[in-house]
Parts: structure tokens; C-alpha cells; sequence
């Protein structure tokens, strides 16, 4: 049996100090998250396919790069192509596949679901799902159009005869190629527990605010992997009911579904993205109509089933911010990539706890003494009074020097201190 794991006291400290900033609590110091990204590639002079494919070394650098530059917590590149590989996948690309080996991960959207479609969808969202939806995302997957209306399950024992179709050489190879998702994701979840479990003897815990559901906000989800932005857009001023019911329904389809995932797993948390909810996407009449009221309901919804949502407000929000005062003090978090992080803390300090502080061309392309002096004005007035972690802008140091890392790392050890 192995051992118990006796978390040390660096561990409980940096544990503690991320919880602390997370409920609006000054901590001893402010927190440093690395997302590092494709930089453990360049780092560890590996191509960016190796670093998806070869695990124990990527670990290794991982291990690495978090030892010098001390970070509360860090992770690494996000994901992996085996699924996508193993299902034909459509809409994204990775080094190594459908890209080239130094390449960064794409996703490439497309128009999966048609504006025909929104009847269809809103009578039987599974049917759809899996007889329209997935063979047209995945090509491994084209064999499920062949099955019948799933809802003839219902049927019970006269339904039976309907079990012919799985025998359908498309049908089966269907089956097959989710078999081997499986496969491939149960090898890459192991190594995901492994590394979590190889941090922590290190001493340093897990990134808890990507630990849990990923979910999105209701028109993200439709626009990102069904409709694309195009297809969204011109649903919003075409056929805006049907748009407004399918939101309800995918609202409610994934607020089930991290609740059901927190309960299995333990996880306490939901991380959703913001795609197409910022300033310049659409106007403040169409965001009250179409986005903020089912993001709002979500976030709510999730924290009285005691999960803390994070959200990665995408872009720039400065005319959304006074949107996120009705939000439950000390119960979210925000991960803020283009709006003024000064702005932000002035708007929102109170209410949620602010992430972020580090634009990513700044720490790409200005001297060490700039994002130091950059980094002492943040943890002076965006750190103060707790409730702030600092992170970049985007959660990926590809490109970024080692020298301009470390100054970063320095300063915010420096100057973070409470």
C-alpha cells in the first residue's frame, strides 16, 4: 500500500494562502499562479508535440520549472490530443495532429449545428446529440447517424429489434473509436493524478480552480461547438426565442451536470471560459438579453450547490463590470485577461476574488526592470487588502524568456508580502 501523503508545511502554507484569497481574505503573501504552457517546451528544449506525447518529461521540466520560479501553484500544457485522435475531431488542433510539431494548440470552429436544426435540438437534445451532432464533429463518429430515434428505448422489449443497427459495420466502428477515447482518457487522467500527487511532495498544491467542471456560459455553448460566431450572431436578430429557449435548456443541462461531477469526484469547483460576453461582441442591450441573465443564473446556481465558479472573463469588460457586483461576495473568483486590472480591483474588489496582473506583452516583450516595476504598482494596489492573486493575462507563458519570468516571480515574492 503506499504511503499517506503528509502534506508539508509548504504545501499546507501555499494551500491556505490561495483558499485565503479566494474568500476575500488577506493572506501572509499574494499568491503566484503559472499556467507555463508551451514555455516548458522551449524550457526543456523539447518540441511541443513531445510535450503532449512524452509525459515523464514533461513532468519532468514541470517539476523543474516549478522549483525555480516558485509559484503557489502551477501546471503545465493543457490537455491532450488522444481523444481528438481517437475520435477524428473536427474542431481542434494540436501538435502533431492536424498542425505541425511546433505548432500550439487551435480550435478550429465550425458550423456543427445548422439554424434548422434549434427544432430538433430543443425537442430531443440526446437524439440529437448523438445521431446529428457528434457524426458531424467527429469523423470515427459518422456511424452514429445510422442508429434510430433513441427515444424508441422507450419501447422497452419491442424496442429490441432496433438493436440490428449495431451491428452496422459504421455502427461498430463508432463504438470502437469511443472505446479507445476511453482508453485514452483513463491513461491520461492517471497521469494527471500522478503529476498532482508528484507536486505535492514537492510541495506545492494543485491549481483547485481548474480542478473541477468545465463548463460554459449558455451562449458560449451554443456559439462555440454548435452554431460557431457567425451562425450566433445572426440568430440573435433572426430567430432570438429559439435562441433564448435553447440557452434555458443548455443552461440547465450543464448546471446538472457539474453538480453531478462535484458530488462524484469531491471537486468543489467550476471553471468556465467567457468566449463572446465581452466588450465589442455584442451590445449591452443584447448582453442583458442574451448572455448576462443565463451566466448570472448559472453562477448562482452553482454556488448554492457549494461549487465556486471561476470565471475567465476573456477580452476586455470594462463596460460588464458593474454586472458583476450582483454577484455573491467571496464566492467567486475572476480571471481578468485584457481589462484594466486598476480598474477591476476599484470596481470589483469587494465582490470577488481578482486574478490576473500580468499582461502577457508586457512579460513577453519588456525589460526585467519594466515587469518588475509593473508587478510592485499591482501588489501594491490591486493586492491590497487581500483577494488577489496574481497570474498573466492568459493562462499560457508560451514564447516568455526564462530571465522575464524570473523577474516576475522575484518581484511578486518581494513585493506581494502582507
Amino acid at each position: 500500500m503506499a504511503d499517506e501523503f503528509i502534506p508539508s508545511p509548504e504545501f499546507l502554507a501555499r494551500a491556505q494562502r490561495i483558499q485565503d484569497a479566494f474568500e476575500l481574505r488577506q493572506p501572509d503573501r499574494i499568491p503566484l499562479i503559472m499556467g507555463f504552457g508551451y514555455f516548458l517546451a522551449d524550457y526543456g528544449g523539447i518540441t511541443r508535440q513531445e510535450l503532449h506525447d512524452n509525459w515523464e518529461k514533461s513532468q519532468e521540466i514541470l517539476e523543474k520549472a516549478t522549483l525555480q520560479f516558485q509559484p503557489d501553484t502551477a501546471f503545465g500544457a493543457w490537455g491532450t490530443p488522444e481523444q481528438s485522435k481517437a475520435l477524428g475531431d473536427r474542431m481542434t488542433k494540436w501538435p502533431g495532429y492536424r498542425l505541425g510539431p511546433q505548432a500550439s494548440f487551435q480550435f478550429d470552429e465550425h458550423e456543427f449545428m445548422k439554424a434548422e436544426d434549434y427544432d430538433a435540438l430543443l425537442h430531443d437534445p440526446s437524439d440529437y446529440a448523438i445521431r446529428t451532432y457528434l457524426p458531424r464533429a467527429f469523423s470515427e463518429l459518422e456511424g452514429l447517424a445510422l442508429l434510430p430515434n433513441l427515444g424508441m428505448s422507450l419501447y422497452g422489449y419491442y424496442s429490441l429489434g432496433n438493436t440490428l443497427s449495431l451491428l452496422a459495420p459504421p455502427v461498430i466502428a463508432a463504438f470502437e473509436a469511443l472505446k479507445k477515447a476511453a482508453e485514452v482518457t483513463a491513461v491520461f487522467t492517471g497521469q494527471q493524478v500522478e503529476s498532482a500527487m508528484r507536486m505535492a511532495a514537492l510541495g506545492f498544491p494543485g491549481p483547485s480552480f481548474l480542478v473541477g467542471a468545465l463548463i460554459e456560459a449558455p451562449f458560449d455553448f451554443m456559439s462555440d461547438t454548435l452554431r460557431g460566431m457567425r451562425g450566433i450572431m445572426l440568430d440573435m436578430l433572426r430567430i432570438p426565442d429559439k435562441l433564448l429557449a435553447a440557452e434555458d435548456m443548455v443552461l440547465k443541462t450543464q448546471v446538472d451536470y457539474a453538480i453531478s461531477f462535484c458530488r462524484a469526484t469531491g471537486f468543489k469547483n467550476a471553471f468556465i471560459p467567457l468566449h463572446r460576453g465581452s466588450d465589442g461582441f455584442m451590445s449591452l442591450a443584447q448582453f442583458e438579453k442574451f448572455y448576462w441573465p443565463q451566466l448570472k443564473s448559472m453562477i448562482l446556481q452553482l454556488v448554492e450547490a457549494g461549487i465556486t465558479p471561476t470565471m475567465y472573463y476573456e477580452g476586455v469588460w470594462t463596460e460588464r463590470l458593474k454586472y458583476l457586483k450582483e454577484l455573491p461576495k467571496g464566492k467567486t473568483a475572476g480571471l481578468f485577461q485584457d481589462t484594466d486590472i486598476f480598474e477591476v480591483k476599484e470596481a470589483v474588489g469587494d465582490t470577488l476574488c481578482i486574478m490576473g496582473g500580468m499582461p502577457i506583452p508586457l512579460l513577453k516583450n519588456g525589460t526585467p526592470e519594466a515587469i518588475r516595476q509593473h508587478t510592485e504598482r499591482v501588489c501594491e494596489e490591486v493586492g491590497k487588502d487581500g483577494g488577489f492573486i496574481m497570474t498573466s493575462s492568459v493562462l499560457e507563458l508560451e514564447g516568455i524568456s526564462p530571465e522575464n519570468l524570473q523577474a516576475w516571480a522575484d518581484a511578486t515574492h518581494e513585493f506581494g508580502v502582507y
